[in-house]
């Protein structure tokens, strides 16, 4: 089954890539997922203008760059969003890349994971609200990293031995994420094929 890993931010000396690449490579170990990052800074999406919402518009049209990132979400049968909380919410570049979908993620779950002061708790809170717009749902299960990503997660995506070895830790939280999403993952492919 096909996940994608939305990096969710783009500023410059961000932390969301090198979660996304953790979230990549813990996938890679759970039966069934083949994942693959999507990363919005590869994706330079204008501000969503539309006179119609995507949803409603059978003759849509996207520019270039719209029509790219809705091809390649396509593609996908879950969905991982790694998302750092800005203002107590989600990044901007992260809502307009939602705001530009129609029915591109229709009846696919996504899992969440964030990070943030505390732990990105608001930036799920919104996205929660935002992904049934989509199309989409979310799963039970989020992924909160409190501790700083940027002291723990390498460039590379390897986090820190320190909290791999935690019991309770993001790993053993990253783990269950992963494996409830691969559960609903599993459950949508063969009721959207049934």
């Amino acid at each position: 089954m096909k996940v994608q890993v939305i990096v969710g931010t783009t500023r410059q000396g961000r932390v969301s890539d090198r979660v996304g690449k953790w979230v990549a490579e813990t996938a890679k170990n759970i039966e069934g997922l083949e994942p693959e990052i999507l990363d919005l800074a590869d994706f330079p999406l204008p501000f969503f203008d539309e006179v119609i919402p995507p949803r409603y518009n059978p003759d849509r049209q996207p520019v270039a760059e719209v029509a790219a990132w809705t091809a390649k979400i396509t593609e996908a049968d879950a969905y991982v969003i790694v998302t750092a909380e800005y203002n107590r919410s989600m990044p901007a570049v992260l809502k307009n890349a939602l705001d530009t979908l129609g029915h591109e993620m229709d009846n696919k779950p996504v899992a969440l994971v964030a990070h943030g002061s505390t732990g990105g708790a608001q930036a799920v809170a919104s996205l929660r609200l935002t992904v049934p717009g989509a199309g989409a749902f979310t799963i039970p299960e989020a992924t909160f990293f409190s501790d700083y990503a940027a002291q723990h997660i390498s460039d590379d995506g390897v986090l820190s031995e320190e909290l791999a070895a935690k019991p309770q830790g993001p790993q053993t939280a990253l783990q269950a994420t992963l494996e409830q999403l691969a559960w609903y993952g599993k459950a949508t492919v063969a009721a959207r094929q049934g």
